[in-house]
Order: C-alpha cells, then sequence, then structure tokens
C-alpha cells in the first residue's frame, strides 16, 4: 500500500510529465488501433466517400475527447469559467492558456491518426476513388461514350479487387497506385504542417508575449495548487470531523450504559470514569476543526468559497460574513510578542 501511495505522489508531484506520457501512450495506442482495424469499403458510389470521411474524422475526434477528459485541469477549467466573480475576477488570458495546454496534449493522438491514416492510402483511395483521370490514365477513348452513372460505378470497385471489373477502361494497379502517392504526399504535408505549427506554439510565441505568458502560466499553476491544497486541507478536516463525532458518540454511549447500571438492583457509587475527560487527542482533533463544528457551518464554509472566494491581496484578509468576503469595519488589533534570548 505505501508503494501504491509513493507512485500516486510521485505522478501528483510530476503531473506535466505524467499527462505527456499518457498522451505519447495514446499516440502510439491510435497507430496501433489502425493497424488492426479493418477497413472495409463499400465500394458504392454514393457511401465511398461518407464512410472513409468516418474513418478519417471520428477516431480522432473521440480520441481528442478521450485527451481532454484523462486531463485532470479539464474540471479545474469548467470550475474555473463557470464559477461566480464574487471579490476575485476572473482572467480569459488564464483559462485560454490552461485550455491550450490541454488541447496542445489532447491533439497527439488525433494527429497521429490521421497521419497514418493518409500515410496508408486507403481511406483516401475509397474517397477519391470515383475522381481518377480516366482519360490520362485510361482507355480514353471508351470513357467519353459511357453514361456518368456507369462509369461511376465501374470506379467505385477500384478498391475491390474482388468484385472490379473495368480493368478494359481502367487498369487497377495503375489508379490504386495513383491515388496513394497522392494520398502519401498529402500525409507528409500534413506531418510536417503539424510539426512546423507545434514549434512555432511552443517555441515563437512566447518570445512575443513573454510576459503574458508568464503572468497565464503563473496563475495558471496558482489556481491548481490553491485547489489541491484546498481539498487537503478538507480533507484533513473532514478526517478530525469523523474522530470527534465518533468520540462522543462512543462517550455518550458509555454514559448511557453506567447510567443504566446505575440503576440496576445492584447499583453501587461510582466515580466518573476518566474517560469523560478530553484526552489530548481529542483535544488536537478539535484544534484541526479551526472552530468549524457543525454540518450548517461546513455547508456555509463551501458555498462561499465557491461563490466569493479570497481577494488575491495577502496581508489584506477581511472577516467573512454570510456567503462572501465582506468590506469595511476596522480590523482587530494585532498582538505583538517579543521573545529574548540569553546565552548562559
Amino acid at each position: 500500500m505505501d508503494k501504491f501511495r509513493m507512485i500516486f505522489q510521485f505522478l501528483q508531484s510530476n503531473q506535466e510529465s505524467f499527462m505527456n506520457g499518457i498522451c505519447g501512450i495514446m499516440a502510439l495506442a491510435s497507430a496501433q488501433m489502425y493497424s488492426a482495424f479493418d477497413f472495409n469499403c463499400p465500394c458504392l458510389p454514393g457511401y465511398n466517400a461518407a464512410y472513409s470521411a468516418g474513418i478519417l474524422l471520428a477516431p480522432p475526434l473521440v480520441l481528442f475527447l478521450l485527451g481532454l477528459v484523462m486531463n485532470n485541469n479539464i474540471s479545474m477549467l469548467a470550475e474555473e469559467w463557470k464559477r461566480p466573480p464574487g471579490r476575485r475576477a476572473k482572467d480569459p488570458a488564464v483559462l485560454r492558456y490552461m485550455f491550450c495546454s490541454m488541447a496542445q496534449r489532447a491533439l497527439i493522438a488525433p494527429v497521429v491518426w490521421v497521419a497514418v491514416t493518409l500515410l496508408d492510402g486507403k481511406c483516401f483511395l475509397c474517397a477519391f476513388c470515383t475522381a481518377v483521370p480516366v482519360a490520362a490514365l485510361g482507355n480514353g477513348s471508351v470513357a467519353p461514350g459511357l453514361p456518368a452513372p456507369e462509369l461511376a460505378r465501374l470506379l467505385a470497385r477500384v478498391p475491390c479487387p474482388e468484385i472490379y471489373d473495368g480493368d478494359w477502361l481502367l487498369a487497377r494497379e495503375v489508379a490504386v497506385r495513383y491515388l496513394r502517392c497522392i494520398s502519401q504526399a498529402l500525409g507528409w504535408s500534413f506531418v510536417l504542417l503539424t510539426t512546423l505549427l507545434a514549434f512555432v506554439v511552443r517555441s515563437v510565441r512566447p518570445c512575443f508575449t513573454q510576459a503574458a505568458f508568464l503572468k497565464s502560466k503563473y496563475w495558471s499553476h496558482y489556481i491548481d495548487i490553491e485547489r489541491k491544497l484546498f481539498d487537503e486541507t478538507c480533507t484533513e478536516h473532514a478526517k478530525a470531523f469523523a474522530k470527534v463525532c465518533i468520540q462522543q458518540f462512543f462517550e455518550a454511549m458509555n454514559h448511557d450504559l453506567e447510567l443504566s447500571h446505575a440503576h440496576g438492583p445492584l447499583a453501587t457509587a461510582t466515580t466518573p470514569s476518566a474517560s469523560h475527560s478530553p484526552t489530548e487527542g481529542a483535544e488536537e482533533e478539535r484544534g484541526k476543526l479551526r472552530g468549524i463544528t457543525d454540518q450548517g457551518a461546513i455547508n456555509r464554509l463551501l458555498t462561499s468559497w465557491h461563490k466569493c472566494k479570497p481577494p488575491l491581496r495577502l496581508g489584506q484578509e477581511e472577516p467573512l460574513m454570510g456567503n462572501g468576503w465582506a468590506g469595511g469595519g476596522p480590523r482587530p488589533p494585532r498582538k505583538e510578542v517579543a521573545t529574548y534570548f540569553s546565552k548562559v
């Protein structure tokens, strides 16, 4: 159990590296999924393009959404976007930075899928087989005499060697090589463009907006750390609250049992039990409650944190009133304590 806890703490402290590894695994998984996928072109004029578009676009969309769902910061972004402004204004630049950081990682697997699909060529062959220039690659003297629906029916069967019967019009191998060559050229162009775009976004853009970039990055990290610390504090408070509640329950049951024994037929004089006095552990747990000791106060605290978070001005805190931070009013005087040390 301790090993799993250490691994979990390591992943939390290295969340960015962990998410990069997850995105890399998803990219490899997308390539493996395509290699294991059985591509079956319908070889019908009205369905080839729709089937190919679905294979090219639907899996990348699913992989992109999975990349966002597996990112822990998506819930933090949604909370920051939907929370009431309260005493702390929302910065759109920080929200854009958070979304772009998540989107960049989530786009890795979809980009790999599209690149592998284009480099393989089956999807492009199925989609554009009816657009092959028969006059340039095949029997140009026969093609003008065929009706357009019949020509489309023959060309739509190019991806299916079992049912293709148009060798007298166009050699199937010629059409397949022609379309796969174009598909691979588009695939390598897509890889080059996405690589250049990633380079510009990751390297060149911060150089022109360095101040805004640093501000957005700082406050994005602050929101993440603040949320984690608040969750840890709530967890610590909940544990202390549960311990004190259970201790009070057992003490009350013990007191009731002693009263029932005292009123029994063989009742004897008893002295107060030492268990009624609060122990040091109970006092320590009560100290962790920070004065919030009932369900209503806890609910008001959580509602106040959601609706009106404290302003980002350290040393200028104001007392909480109702559901938010109330302004005005004199501050209580601070107590100053001086400690002197002497060398003996």
